[in-house]
């Protein structure tokens, strides 16, 4: 079987991290989108699609988690053909896992099977919680693998969400 999983990962944190080591100790191969790919350097989407590349694959090999692929996805901003525009980039799949309702709907029109993956502490687990615990210097990396919070140091991504989070004024 292979899953589809896919997600905006700004950043990827342990609640993507636990749903996509269970995907992959029941699928024989999990496809990994990352959602937005042209999008970063902003404070919702403050990191590069290869900068999220980094943090998912670092993650899983730590983790020794071995069957994954990794595709960007670039926004298309036009529902209607957006599944096409997935499916031209990836393997076919067997199954979406997805909590999102709009990804559920269009994939099931498209007569995928769709499962929900388990929730994982949402409330703490959810990258805007994450980068606002960044902007406001408080606890973070609790909240994602330990690879995670090594690209961000590497990549001085706590000085660009400052700068992000800046103004002309200041």
């Amino acid at each position: 079987m292979r899953a589809l999983y896919i997600g905006r990962f700004q950043p990827y944190h342990l609640g993507h991290h636990a749903v996509i080591k269970e995907m992959a100790s029941e699928a024989d191969e999990v496809i990994i989108c990352i959602g937005s790919a042209q999008r970063s350097h902003e404070l919702e989407n403050p990191f590069t699609a290869g900068e999220r590349y980094l943090m998912i694959s670092k993650s899983l090999r730590d983790d020794g988690v071995f069957n994954f692929y990794i595709v960007p996805i670039l926004d298309v901003n036009w529902n209607a053909v957006w599944v096409s525009h997935v499916e031209s980039l990836i393997p076919p799949v067997d199954v979406v896992y997805t909590n999102n309702p709009l990804i559920e709907r269009l994939f099931k029109e498209r007569d995928y099977k769709v499962r929900a993956p388990l929730l994982f502490n949402r409330k703490e687990y959810s990258g805007s919680e994450i980068r606002r615990r960044m902007l406001n210097n408080e606890s973070w990396k609790d909240l994602v693998p330990k690879a995670v919070a090594e690209v961000i140091k590497e990549i001085e991504g706590m000085k660009r969400m400052k700068d992000l989070g800046r103004n002309d004024t200041e």
